[in-house]
């Protein structure tokens, strides 16, 4: 795999992997759909164990059975439980609403099955610590548990990371990091789970400020350790299956973050940006140069090199698509771009590495519950005029 994964360890677990691992998905909608697409080609493209489609899950039997045959899974069914019993279901990847991450997880966990939940890793900081206890506990056991921050998988992101850390932006001072995103924008939108405290948790803050803040994270390999933050709901009701409801989670987020190791980020997020459709945006500034990402042009990075002439400095697009990138010997020749889906198979590859050889699964639980810090941080701040919290 040409994935930046750390170095195998020394295996701790129950023994080698089966020979066939069975998977099963929890939720059939948005990411049921996305990971299902990733399950179904993971062994196309990479030299991991091979894996069956045992069952997908979900609340209506009728629709989860017609996305099971749709999707290319052997069964379907609406009791999660019942499948932590099966004998042919060695990994459970869950997909549902926030509300329920915290007891699934546990719970398959504590049955002996390997976890992949989709972020954020849960509504609360208490049910994230909750899950990465969970983890720890099972990982002791040889057991895996992995958070599906699936753009660690983009292969331009991956390679910026490498980029910091060999040093070739210098001492990274700032980051400008937003993701807009425009679905909510127009006021006769419907209400939906995603916009419910007690499903979501919060809004764009745990949907897409989650990704930027692992993001920062990642590509720095430093903690946050302060945070300023404020939220906004622009509107405020919005009509539902029974009429109006109120909106109790953010539209947009702002916050300026600060790391351990000195850089400070200004964090943006939105579901109300009109005209942006899935716009992923990182800067970085160093001494010796800067970093620019744009998640509508996923396979570009721009790189600006302080150490050439003067005369000659300026941005520059890397078209990341050659064998040498992260993630790409895996797919097509050079020049030939990846897309928003080919995330989601390298992330079920890296956890099936992870599974196979007992190389521990990034990222985990324990960076899952790091971000649900830093976002119950701007909530807090929020709450307090925008009062410095520091974790």
């Amino acid at each position: 795999m040409t994935s930046p994964a750390p170095e195998p360890a020394a295996r701790t677990d129950r023994g080698p992997a089966p020979a066939v691992l069975g998977v099963a998905v929890l939720g059939y909608s948005f990411m049921g759909k996305a990971h299902s697409n990733a399950w179904r080609n993971v062994n196309a493209f990479y030299p991991v164990p091979r894996v069956a489609q045992r069952v997908l899950v979900g609340r209506d039997a009728g629709h989860v059975a017609a996305a099971a045959r749709r999707y290319g899974w052997e069964d379907s069914g609406t009791d999660w439980r019942s499948v932590l019993e099966r004998p042919d279901v060695d990994v459970v990847d869950i997909c549902t609403p926030g509300h329920l991450h915290a007891d699934m997880a546990v719970a398959a966990l504590d049955a002996g099955k390997h976890v992949l939940v989709e972020k954020p890793l849960a509504n609360t900081v208490a049910e994230a610590e909750r899950m990465a206890a969970a983890a720890a506990a099972a990982r002791a056991r040889g057991v895996h548990a992995m958070v599906g921050f699936n753009y660690r998988r983009v292969p331009a992101l991956a390679l910026a990371r490498t980029m910091i850390a060999d040093g070739r932006v210098g001492e990274v001072r700032q980051v400008r990091a937003s993701y807009l995103q425009d679905w909510l924008a127009d006021e006769r939108a419907p209400m939906t789970w995603r916009l419910r405290r007690e499903t979501a948790g919060s809004g764009a803050l745990g949907d897409l400020a989650s990704h930027a803040v692992d993001q920062v994270r990642f590509l720095l390999g430093s903690p946050v350790t302060s945070v300023s933050g404020t939220t906004d709901t622009f509107v405020a009701t919005r009509e539902g299956p029974d009429g109006t409801e109120p909106v109790t989670v953010d539209d947009a987020a702002w916050a300026t973050l600060r790391t351990a190791s000195g850089a400070v980020v200004s964090l943006e997020v939105s579901r109300c940006a009109t005209g942006r459709k899935n716009a992923l945006q990182i800067e970085v500034y160093g001494s010796r140069g800067g970093l620019r990402f744009d998640l509508e042009r996923l396979n570009e990075l721009q790189f600006f090199d302080t150490t050439v002439p003067g005369d000659v400095q300026g941005y520059g697009r890397i078209l990341v698509t050659e064998d040498s990138h992260p993630y790409i010997g895996a797919w097509w020749p050079p020049g030939h771009t990846l897309g928003w889906d080919h995330t989601f198979t390298s992330q079920a590859a890296d956890f099936l590495h992870a599974i196979d050889t007992g190389v521990p699964a990034a990222p985990d639980f324990d960076d899952g519950l790091a971000v649900q810090r830093v976002l119950h941080a701007v909530t807090d701040s929020a709450a307090r005029d925008g009062a410095t919290v520091r974790l």
